[in-house]
């Protein structure tokens, strides 16, 4: 099945009712139905594919894209395809400063690891009372459930794919503060001057969202298999380096330059002696 087939049989197509619109959302509004408005799916399609080309570019530079939906038609699609990609998300609730102040957030993981190694190691039993143990146990759980997507994240997204604009409009304001680039797929009540690369779609249907982020999350795939491996840049650079060195002429020493303008050495045009002179001297000394 082609995928504008499959974008139609899940409803893609299909915004908000005419009342509750955004007219900034014009140019993508195919016309109107029972009092609801009907997104050209060619604008969608051109949308997927623009996200597609510009994700798989910023994966292949071995930089990351971060997913954000923490709507619940969102939530489980996100979590499936970014894991399958190894990309990190964010499907619970937006916290203020992921981007913006991303080293108290580095602080908090930090803190989630220590917390896992205590509970790993049996520690939380032994060295701290029940009280105390159901403190970090709760404690662990908060933070696992708020931060555990982007666990591996180890520095800023390159770029950031967002469900629902309305809904994520604090994460899309930190991007754009940071000049980070976001794909974001909007209905007919969102706003698209927060999106580079706008797709539009439906953002409430389970299937809608589903097909948009696989689709995404595979360009990030092939993206990755296009990485240039760290072996093939090593070899490559000890090629040249080998090539240069063949090339250049060999530079004498500045021992038996010293020893040639003292005159202790012989002349340099009996390059046989030249070359026995400071294995002479050595072997003297």
């Amino acid at each position: 099945m082609s995928l504008v087939n499959e974008l139609v049989e899940a409803g893609i197509h299909f915004g908000q009712r005419r009342s509750n619109w955004n007219p900034k959302m014009g140019p993508y509004i195919h016309g109107v139905k029972n009092q609801i408005h009907v997104i050209d799916i060619k604008e969608t399609i051109k949308g997927i594919l623009l996200a597609k080309k510009f994700l798989a570019q910023v994966v292949t530079k071995n930089q990351d894209v971060l997913f954000v939906g923490t709507k619940r038609q969102a939530r489980a699609s996100i979590e499936q395809h970014c894991k399958e990609v190894n990309m990190p998300y964010v499907t619970e609730r937006w916290l203020g400063g992921i981007l913006t102040n991303f080293r108290t957030i580095r602080e908090r993981l930090r803190r989630l690891e220590e917390l896992d190694a205590l509970i790993q190691s049996g520690e939380i039993k032994t060295k701290y009372s029940k009280k105390m143990e159901a403190q970090l146990t709760r404690e662990h759980a908060k933070i696992n459930r708020n931060l555990s997507g982007i666990r591996s994240m180890g520095r800023l997204p390159a770029a950031i794919v967002v469900i629902d604009v309305n809904r994520e409009m604090n994460a899309l304001r930190e991007a754009k503060n940071l000049g980070i680039p976001t794909v974001c797929l909007i209905d007919t009540d969102g706003n698209p001057d927060f999106a580079d690369i706008p797709i539009p779609g439906n953002d409430d249907s389970m299937r809608s969202i589903d097909i948009v982020v696989r689709e995404l999350c595979a360009a990030i795939a092939e993206g990755k298999q296009s990485r240039p491996e760290p072996g093939d840049q090593s070899s490559e650079g000890e090629t040249q380096i080998r090539g240069d060195s063949q090339q250049a002429p060999r530079r004498r020493s500045t021992r038996s330059r010293f020893r040639m303008d003292d005159g202790s050495a012989p002349a340099p045009s009996a390059p046989a002696q030249d070359e026995s002179a400071p294995a002479a001297t050595t072997a003297e000394a």
